[in-house]
């Protein structure tokens, strides 16, 4: 007779990144696809793609890989609900996909932590769903320098080589000018690490930049004459691009608003700041421990890269949002939960050791409760803006605005495409027609000049008639015909 032999298999290991993107997805469904409405800037992107409405004026600054990633659902569906869940389900699995190029280099419980510290940002939360390109560029910039560090020591497989481009250019193609910060670091390790002194990554951060920013210095030569006259533009558009200190402004404006312009806001809840006050002394510390581990590439590399796409939104322009920061917040996660894993290892006493878990489990609780309760004020402000331009809208059509229509004045873009009609400016950022072309163009389609309430119509339509919008504070001005 046989014995029978047991097999010991071994024990299966919690899958925590799948269990962080899972969560991820789950809050995004929960608590921001059922309560949000198209923003401003959303309106702007969708329109480009959006078979059933007009394009907005498309801005010099702006790219158009978030345009490109919403067409599909808009060419089957012009339901606001199903593009939010869509996008939900696409960004968790791109966090998943994002964090999971760093697991080799960390190992399992850093890199679920990581991919946790930057999921349970409200940032992250409220944008995941949004046709907005913040979000991608920071899970882009991520796998970007994943990539690059699996790729910088031979033998780097043409699988990493080839992600590393596709990152790049993926990053480059959401956002033209974050792509640049991103690939500036990234070629000067290449320079300045003679371990890293090879062609193949080198030249796949300049390939994948080639590639993503195709597009736009396609188009700043066919709308503006040139790259140069495109930036330049851009410049004006941001309000001018120079040397100035908009860190103040970025912390002012952390919890809101959503859009810090003129920034002239105070500082509320200054105890919800406090761990965003400790990420650059957290970062110091993480590169000290690091330099001393001889782990410093791991920890280094994304830390500069963060330190360089912070770089136009700390130190150039004069205004902030919220989410301009996400690409850094992503590229410190990794560092910080390395930080975390290594103090940890520090604790030799075993029960000093769980009373230390347990108190780094309740501040990280307690953190994402702080995150919530930001998330929870800047939705439901959201929700009220996009409320107003659909009331707005509404309005409109009542007062026979139907396409082909044209809006134009304050908040033309997002009331417009609400309404199915164009939009159109005669100055300002969006301006993109005269006086003269705008009434010409009244004079064979309805129209419409929205200003606020008791504020007054442009000169050049002094003789249009009023008709207040009460839900929106503006009032429309139509043509006497």
């Amino acid at each position: 007779m046989i014995a029978s032999r047991k097999v010991i298999r071994p024990p299966r290991r919690i899958p925590w990144l799948v269990l962080a993107a899972l969560a991820y997805a789950v809050a995004q469904l929960t608590l921001v696809v059922p309560h949000l409405g198209l923003g401003w800037d959303e309106t702007v992107y969708l329109s480009q793609v959006d078979p059933h409405r007009p394009a907005a004026y498309f801005s010099a600054p702006r790219s158009r890989g978030i345009s490109l990633l919403a067409a599909p659902v808009l060419a089957v569906t012009d339901s606001t609900t199903v593009l939010r869940v869509v996008l939900a389900l696409l960004s968790a699995a791109a966090l998943y996909a994002a964090y999971r190029v760093w697991q080799p280099m960390l190992g399992p419980g850093r890199t679920a932590l990581a991919a946790l510290l930057f999921a349970g940002l409200w940032t992250t939360l409220l944008y995941g769903p949004q046709a907005m390109p913040n979000l991608w560029v920071a899970l882009s910039a991520v796998a970007a320098v994943g990539c690059f560090l699996r790729a910088a020591h031979p033998p780097a497989g043409r699988r990493t080589l080839l992600g590393l481009g596709a990152m790049v250019a993926a990053a480059t193609c959401f956002r033209f000018s974050d792509g640049v910060w991103l690939a500036l670091p990234l070629l000067a390790a290449c320079a300045i690490v003679p371990a890293w002194r090879r062609p193949a990554p080198a030249l796949a951060v300049v390939g994948g930049f080639a590639v993503g920013g195709a597009e736009w210095i396609a188009e700043a030569y066919v709308r503006w004459g040139g790259v140069g006259a495109r930036l330049r533009l851009s410049s004006i558009t941001e309000g001018g691009m120079g040397a100035r200190w908009a860190g103040g402004m970025a912390w002012r404006s952390l919890n809101g608003p959503l859009l810090c312009r003129p920034c002239h806001v105070p500082l509320t809840h200054p105890e919800l700041t406090l761990w965003w006050l400790a990420l650059p002394a957290l970062a110091l510390i993480a590169c000290v421990l690091a330099w001393r581990a001889r782990r410093d590439a791991v920890i280094l590399l994304p830390i500069a890269c963060a330190a360089t796409l912070s770089i136009p939104y700390l130190l150039l322009i004069g205004y902030s949002a919220p989410r301009f920061l996400l690409p850094v917040y992503a590229l410190l996660s990794p560092p910080l939960a390395t930080l975390a894993a290594h103090s940890a290892h520090a604790i030799r006493p075993p029960r000093t050791r769980a009373l230390a878990a347990g108190l780094a489990a309740a501040l990280l609780a307690l953190h994402l409760s702080a995150q919530y309760k930001v998330l929870d004020r800047n939705t439901a402000t959201a929700r009220a803006t996009a409320a107003r331009y659909r009331t707005a809208a509404h309005d409109l059509r009542r007062l026979g605005l139907t396409p082909p229509c044209l809006v134009s004045g304050t908040h033309a873009p997002p009331i417009g495409y609400d309404a199915g009609c164009a939009s159109a400016n005669v100055g300002g950022n969006n301006r993109n027609t005269t006086a003269q072309a705008l009434l010409h163009r009244a004079a064979r389609e309805p129209a419409a000049i929205l200003a606020r309430a008791h504020s007054g119509p442009p000169r050049y339509a002094r003789t249009w008639t009023p008709h207040p919008l009460p839900g929106a504070g503006l009032t429309a001005y139509t043509p006497p015909h």
